[in-house]
């Protein structure tokens, strides 16, 4: 390391890149192709390889177009963290995507939750079941 704070160009060229990549990863978990999100989103194909690449700035509407299609809050694909999860900025996002659903809908969601909240504990359980067991500190 040479001891020198990262330029801005640096900078913006690692957020080009971080961002790229959770768009790509995501476009791909949905199995798009990049010529199907040109068709939803008018972006051109070109300026979305190029925006995953990280060798072009996305606009605001570009982002906002394809956060819209990929259903996530684009404040997932601009978290800085390198471990940006993005379930938990959809979950952030969850009240205001909850107001158009009925009643019913919303009892529904609150037991899928529910049933995913046991499921991970029983996951956890089931785990910590297949540990071998810890020896005491400094016994034989």
């Amino acid at each position: 390391m040479n001891g020198k704070a990262p330029s801005h160009t640096e900078i913006d060229t690692d957020q080009r890149a971080r961002l790229g990549q959770r768009l790509k990863a995501t476009r791909e978990y949905l199995g798009l192709s990049q010529q199907q999100v040109a068709e939803r989103t008018g972006i051109v194909r070109s300026a979305v390889s190029d925006i995953e690449r990280g060798v072009r700035k996305v606009e605001v509407m570009e982002l906002q177009k394809l956060a819209r299609l990929y259903r996530l809050p684009a404040s997932y694909f601009l978290d800085e963290e390198e471990s940006a999860d993005a379930g938990e900025h959809a979950l952030a996002g969850l009240p205001r995507t909850a107001r158009p659903l009925s009643e019913g809908d919303r009892i529904e969601v609150a037991k899928f939750i529910q049933y995913l909240q046991a499921r991970r504990q029983a996951e956890e359980e089931e785990a910590d079941d297949l540990r071998p067991p810890q020896r005491p500190e400094g016994g034989a």
